[in-house]
């Protein structure tokens, strides 16, 4: 089997800080630019455009494929939900002020799903833009990330609060503490396997969670290598990024780790996606995106 290639391709420039990335109904790639507003579309041949109809400071970080074939985005600098169609026509769903909406996710029902990570909440916006929000038990809990898990709940991680959370359709919330202390969660996704997998920043750490809820973790071989988001592998395991060790992760069913270093150094990876040819795109905030080929 030949290893993985990366390859870089420069992407907005300096400042711009790509940071979530995920493939549109058009069969692009789209990128949120944290350091200057707005997003970013590259086409599969390469070429690139920018459009940065948003606020400088709204600070976009989550972005995914809507119901509607649009992208949606959290715009955490300025509660928001930014709405792009692939044509580039954009429009904004405001939020209660202070949401500071960090994780995104299409739930079971359709709606777009958040997480407040500035007032502790969790909210749902219909396409429409009906916007509900339903608060968290924990206090200072810092929601990060969110997944749609395999049992129409959404599967949420509590930064602060060291916890990972089930929250129904209903608003309904039961936190799940991690058994490392101040283990920091942050990216999380939804595994072949039917468990929800997810990222232990500051313990260095994957873990994986069941719907009944039993945890396990998996320390990484770099306990400091900073794992940020993670994305759910077609063939069974999970890719991750490393944003500390600058570095591609990944954990196969087996839960064997490897990791592929950036050729760039300080790349800063951040968001990453797989697209149907089992490639890896990763969103670098020094301004570009890898490109991961599988190995064959």
């Amino acid at each position: 089997m030949t290893q993985p290639v990366i390859r870089e391709i420069p992407l907005t420039g300096p400042g711009s800080g790509p940071y979530a990335i995920t493939v549109g109904s058009d069969g692009a790639l789209w990128l949120t630019l944290a350091g200057s507003g707005g997003v970013a579309r590259l086409d599969p041949d390469g070429g690139v455009r920018t459009y940065r109809d948003d606020p400088p400071d709204s600070r976009p970080l989550i972005i995914v494929g809507g119901p509607d074939g649009a992208l949606w985005y959290t715009r955490s600098g300025d509660d928001r939900l930014g709405r792009i169609t692939v044509d580039g026509r954009a429009d904004a769903v405001a939020l209660p002020t202070g949401s500071a909406p960090c994780g995104l996710a299409v739930g079971a029902d359709g709606a777009l799903w958040y997480a407040g990570m500035g007032n502790d909440t969790v909210g749902r916006v219909t396409v429409d833009g009906e916007v509900t929000s339903f608060p968290l038990p924990a206090a200072k809990g810092f929601p990060s990330m969110l997944a749609a898990g395999p049992d129409d709940a959404l599967w949420l991680t509590l930064n602060q609060a060291n916890a990972i959370a089930r929250v129904g359709l209903d608003g309904s919330v039961t936190p799940y503490p991690l058994p490392t202390g101040a283990a920091g969660p942050v990216g999380i996704t939804r595994g072949g396997d039917g468990a929800l997998w997810f990222v232990e920043i500051v313990a260095g750490q994957l873990g994986r969670i069941t719907p009944d809820g039993r945890i396990d973790e998996f320390p990484l071989p770099d306990r400091a290598a900073r794992p940020h988001a993670i994305v759910a592998d077609p063939a069974g395991g999970c890719w991750f990024t490393e944003w500390g060790a600058n570095r591609i992760g990944h954990i196969d069913p087996d839960g064997h780790i490897t990791g592929h270093p950036l050729p760039t150094p300080a790349g800063e990876p951040h968001g990453l996606t797989v697209t149907a040819d089992r490639s890896v795109w990763v969103a670098l905030e020094s301004g570009a995106v890898a490109h991961l080929s599988p190995p064959r």
